[in-house]
Order: C-alpha cells, then structure tokens, then sequence
C-alpha cells in the first residue's frame, strides 16, 4: 500500500507526489478542453480527444497509442491499457456523494486504488489523496495509469457540470 498526493496550484496543472517526492506533472493546455501533457521521469506524453465528439481520450508516446478511455452508459470511465503489447482494461468509477471518491478496479473487480478528491475553496483548485493496493503497486506503468486516473477524475467532474449545466 502507498499513498501519493496531486496537487493543483493554478487550475491547469497538477503535481503527483508520493513521500514528498515529485514523480511529474499533469498539464492541461486551456479550460475545457481534455489535450493535456504528461510529464514522467523527463519524458512527454500527450492526451488527446478523439472521434467527432471527442469522447474517447488517448494517452500518445509520439503516434504509439499507450491507453484509451471513454465514459460508459452507466457513468463509469472505461480505461483500456496497450503497455507491452498486451491490451487490459480497467474501470474507474465515481463512488458516494458526501464523502465522494473516485476508484479504479482492475476486470475482476479488484479495487487497485482508491482517489479522494478534496476542493480547496481558497483557491478553488482540487487536490487528491489516492492511497493504493499492493498489486497495483507492482504494475510496470502504475505512474501512467495514476495520471490517467487523474485525468479521469477531472473528465467525469467536467462531465456532471456538463449534464447539469
């Protein structure tokens, strides 16, 4: 088990830590759209919209396509992995109202992680505390699928504003 901490200080930004220790950066190119910039162990990575309505993301290594996700009928964020060759997928779903969290279970069902996001009225920026099982910790590409997640959490909440609105 461990935990890690992302960190928005201007909205467009987030810093994922764990023990104090940067491990990168979420960086988002404007308000309201879903491009953005991975930045891990000093390489870029790109997420883009794809398709007419831009509901399937996928996160780029230059043109190879490493993982996809798109949001479900029911609400729940399909992410599908292509690390190595092999094709897995995971769901990540939003949980509770009051005390509300955000989890990412692997095609069993097996909860891998669990986000809390916490809002930061001072700056209206959103920090998130994710706390992790053992076997995710053994994942090879955990630090992609953390932003990812990340990123997930931040497309559904722009998603329910969407329907609200």
């Amino acid at each position: 088990m461990a935990e890690y901490y992302a960190k928005s200080n201007d909205s467009l930004s987030f810093e994922l830590t764990k023990d104090d220790q940067l491990i990168g950066k979420l960086i988002y190119k404007n308000w309201f759209r879903f491009n953005a910039e991975i930045e891990v162990s000093n390489h870029s990575y790109l997420v883009e919209p794809k398709g007419f309505w831009g509901t399937t993301i996928e996160l780029k290594d230059h043109d190879k396509v490493l993982l996809k996700f798109r949001m479900n009928w029911n609400g729940e964020i399909v992410v599908q992995t292509y690390f190595d060759g092999i094709k897995e997928s995971f769901a990540f779903k939003h949980r509770g109202v009051f005390k509300e969290s955000f989890v990412l279970t692997d095609q069993e069902g097996v909860e891998l992680f669990i986000m809390k996001p916490h809002l930061k009225w001072t700056s209206m920026n959103y920090e998130y505390h994710i706390t992790t099982s053992d076997s995710f910790e053994g994942f090879s590409n955990k630090d992609l699928l953390l932003f990812t997640s990340l990123h997930c959490a931040n497309y559904y909440m722009s998603m329910m504003v969407a329907a609200i609105v």
